[in-house]
C-alpha cells in the first residue's frame, strides 16, 4: 500500500498544474493508495484557504475520492460523520474532533461556535470547562 501526501491529494482533485495533475492521477488510478485522516484534514483546509472551495464542493470532492476503488481512507465510518457534519455547517476540523470523541462523556472546548454547530448533532455534548 502506498500513503499519499496532501499535495497529490490537491493536485488530483483541483487538476491546478497539470503535470502534477497527470502523475497524481496516474498514482491515484493505480490504485492500493492510503490516505490518512490528517491528509484529509489538511487537504479540506486547503481546498477552503487557498482554493476557495465551498464546503459542499469539499465534501463531494472528498466524498468521490475517498469512494474510489483502490483508496482506502483511515476511519471510513469518522470520515463520513465528519463530511455530513460539515455539510451541516459544521467546521471540518471541529467535526472530525467531535466524531472522533465517540464513546466519551463530553467534549471540553472554549469554542463556542462549535458547541453552537454541534447542538443536537453529536453524541458527545460539547461543554465549556468550569473553574
Amino acid at each position: 500500500m502506498r500513503a499519499i501526501d496532501t499535495n497529490i491529494v490537491v493536485r488530483f482533485l483541483t487538476n491546478d498544474d497539470k503535470r502534477q495533475a497527470r502523475a497524481a492521477r496516474a498514482a491515484i488510478e493505480g490504485g492500493d493508495i492510503f490516505i490518512s485522516t490528517t491528509v484529509l484534514l489538511e487537504s479540506e483546509w486547503v481546498l477552503r484557504s487557498a482554493y476557495e472551495f465551498d464546503p459542499a464542493g469539499i465534501a463531494s470532492s472528498l466524498r468521490g475520492l475517498a469512494g474510489l476503488s483502490g483508496v482506502t481512507v483511515e476511519e471510513p465510518a469518522l470520515l463520513a460523520q465528519a463530511l455530513d457534519w460539515m455539510g451541516e455547517g459544521m467546521d471540518f476540523a471541529d467535526a472530525l474532533h467531535l466524531a472522533r470523541a465517540e464513546g466519551c462523556e463530553v467534549f471540553l472546548s472554549f469554542d463556542r461556535k462549535l458547541a453552537k454547530a454541534a447542538k443536537g448533532r453529536e453524541s458527545v455534548p460539547v461543554q465549556e470547562p468550569q473553574a
